[in-house]
């Protein structure tokens, strides 16, 4: 690991979604499909609403056009989204539209089968657990809240995306999500993800990090490796009882 603990205790442990814990195909190849279908119907069923009021200022902005309209904001988007750009106000809208589309029963959420049962124990063990996603913390919400086995909100105490903490490949957002849930001790923090530079990031800080590489056509960044951050294919192995977070034999 990249830091010894100290005493034992509970920790922060803080989870990437795409790659991590649900199949990129199935965000890639379910969600963005269905957010493209809707974007135009959103925007004008739901103009009013601050946050889409806020996106549209954003994607504005971004395009240099403050009187761009419906048809090039949605133009925008899908180019974007093509692209797979982490762009701030195309996650919120879709986070938007993702959650209707979770409330209404047309989406559910994937999850590899080893991350619920562990996510389960390491909350019952007392481990404080958080998402950190390029996705807005509306779509992590709706995405946690709609999975088979129903909502797993109730294990955890909190959500970043790239608003509210910062880009994911720079030290300083991890920085900012200590200080927001208020842990002075950045060795007390688990980062799991599988981006190599994120996964860097994080240590910058001073957190331990695990890095998942889930094999299969669909998972982009399996090939890349994790570097040398600790590695794992399930979070069945990820044992964090002891003096920190250790990886069990092959599980």
């Amino acid at each position: 690991m990249s830091s010894p603990l100290g005493p034992v205790g509970p920790l922060g442990v803080v989870v990437d979604i795409e790659g991590t814990t649900s199949a990129t195909g199935f965000i890639t190849e379910q969600l963005y499909p269905y957010s493209r279908k809707h974007f135009a119907r959103w925007l004008d069923e739901h103009g009013d609403h601050p946050d889409v009021v806020r996106a549209v200022t954003e994607v504005r902005d971004l395009l240099g056009d403050p009187e761009a309209d419906t048809r090039r904001i949605v133009e925008a988007l899908n180019g974007w989204l093509d692209r797979d750009e982490k762009v701030t106000p195309l996650k919120s809208l879709q986070g938007l539209i993702w959650a209707e589309g979770f409330a209404s029963g047309e989406l559910t959420s994937h999850f590899y089968p080893d991350v619920i049962p562990a996510l389960r124990a390491w909350h019952a063990a007392g481990h404080r657990l958080y998402v950190f996603s390029s996705g807005s913390v509306a779509a992590q919400r709706a995405w946690f809240g709609s999975s088979p086995e129903g909502s797993l909100l109730p294990l955890f105490s909190g959500h970043f995306d790239t608003g509210t903490a910062g880009p994911k490949r720079i030290a300083e957002s991890y920085r900012s999500i200590a200080e927001q849930i208020g842990e002075s001790r950045a060795e007390r923090l688990v980062f799991l993800s599988d981006v190599v530079e994120e996964l860097d990031a994080a240590r910058e800080a001073g957190w331990c990090t695990v890095g998942v590489r889930r094999p299969g056509v669909n998972e982009p960044y399996y090939d890349r490796g994790v570097g040398d951050h600790s590695e794992t294919a399930t979070f069945a192995r990820v044992d964090l009882d002891g003096d920190g977070p250790v990886l069990r034999p092959d599980a």
